[in-house]
């Protein structure tokens, strides 16, 4: 079998020795693992939720009351993530081979300075999906190639479907109404991406609140940000979302990818309130393509890497991760360029991650079919855009896996968890010595 991994040092970390465990020396073997099952939702939106057609809950969930309350019994996740999964009212665009469930292990530690997460899973695929788009040269110009599983152009078998693995924790401290009972879906709206009533371009530049955020779709927002919580397009003003933000009213989400964060031993950090947003700073990762030409910004060092591109038949056959410091050189339009060479569409840096966007670091390695992936998280982070883990701590916890080259909605998700931290909770993570 293929074997990936990456081994990431303290130095590399950026953590002292004096001041952390070691998280690639960490025994987790003594570290009580708990499995939390994840299921595929389809389009079971917060308004769907609500709806009539979510038949003999729709009341109990306006009430507030728990999904967990409802579907208690063994294997219910299991159950409803094969169901959605294959077509029907609630998946539109089923993906052929798409799995509905995940059996997701769980492990957290913790010491004076960081919170260590640990997850481990099943990929559908025999590869890890450490690849995400490219740019492809067509012997005129630079297009985009590869899409994720449901866009048309790969369902319909005219694109092929390439986007990274992901693994994604939703974190809340008990300041947002509804989430320890409901989760993730307070988050996921009618009028999204991959969703049913998706924006259109027009509403979008219609819409004073985007407007105002400068943004062009419509993404994960909380139920507090809009006069109808049922309606994005009502948006509040940009000045009562601060005060919601101010008073903590938003949920952590931390993202690890296998392309665009794993290069460099990181995990991305962000939060929901009006839109899914970005921590404040700059992320380890941007856009390779030239908003003018097209062209991509840097290509593969040769004298380091061996080649300055690849092509569709060396996909899958390595870890193809354009790292600026690293293994990347300024792109030169006139190195011969030949039509299907290939350079990947986002290239990422770790000297280049800064600010609380930064704060997040990660280990992971794929073998045998499955990922373990370790989060390294501060404790007592003060940002105004995180939610600060401290010792004594419970939180509530959902999580999700996108695998198999998609994104949105074509992930498997949890119900809500806590986890705490020498506390009670359902994932209890150990004080390490």
């Amino acid at each position: 079998m293929k074997k990936t991994a990456l081994l990431v040092s303290l130095a590399v970390l950026g953590i002292g020795a004096a001041q952390a465990a070691d998280p690639a020396k960490i025994n987790w073997g003594k570290v009580p693992a708990v499995t939390v099952p994840l299921f595929f939702p389809g389009q079971s939106s917060y308004e769907w939720l609500r709806s009539e057609e979510h038949k003999g809950a729709a009341k109990e969930v306006k009430r507030g009351d728990s999904c967990t309350s409802c579907h208690d019994e063994e294997d219910a996740e299991k159950d409803i993530g094969e169901k959605l999964v294959k077509g029907g009212r609630l998946e539109p665009r089923p993906v052929k081979g798409k799995s509905g469930f995940k059996a997701l292990k769980v492990q957290a530690a913790y010491d004076s300075k960081n919170a260590y997460l640990r997850f481990q899973w099943q990929t559908d695929n025999a590869y890890p999906g450490s690849e995400h788009q490219y740019l492809r040269f067509d012997g005129k110009e630079w297009k985009v190639f590869g899409y994720p599983k449901l866009d048309k152009p790969v369902q319909d078998g005219t694109e092929m479907g390439i986007y990274e693995d992901r693994m994604s924790v939703m974190l809340d401290d008990g300041k947002v109404p509804g989430f320890a009972n409901q989760g993730c879906w307070l988050t996921c709206h009618n009028g999204q991406r991959d969703m049913p009533k998706q924006f259109t371009k027009d509403e979008v530049a219609n819409n004073a609140l985007l407007k105002a955020l400068k943004k062009s779709d419509v993404r994960k927002y909380l139920p507090d940000t809009r006069t109808d919580p049922s309606d994005w397009k009502t948006g509040k003003s940009v000045e009562d979302i601060a005060k919601i933000k101010a008073a903590g009213g938003f949920v952590d989400l931390i993202q690890w990818r296998a392309h665009r964060s794993n290069a460099v031993g990181m995990t991305d950090d962000g939060y929901v309130l009006e839109f899914r947003n970005g921590d404040a700073g700059k992320d380890m990762f941007s856009g390779n393509a030239d908003a003018k030409t097209h062209q991509p910004k840097f290509m593969w060092d040769a004298s380091k890497v061996g080649y300055k591109s690849i092509t569709v038949d060396q996909l899958r056959q390595g870890e193809h991760y354009l790292i600026r410091e690293k293994n990347a050189v300024p792109f030169d339009p006139a190195a011969g360029w030949k039509e299907g060479d290939m350079i990947p569409d986002y290239v990422v840096s770790r000297e280049d991650a800064k600010g609380s966007a930064a704060d997040n670091k990660a280990i992971a390695s794929w073998k045998d079919g499955v990922w373990t992936v370790v989060m390294i998280r501060p404790l007592g982070l003060a940002n105004d855009d995180d939610k600060s883990l401290k010792a004594g701590g419970v939180y509530n916890v959902g999580f999700a896996v996108h695998d198999d080259n998609i994104t949105t909605r074509g992930h498997q998700v949890s119900f809500v968890r806590t986890i705490g931290f020498g506390a009670k909770a359902d994932i209890k993570a150990v004080k390490l010595p």
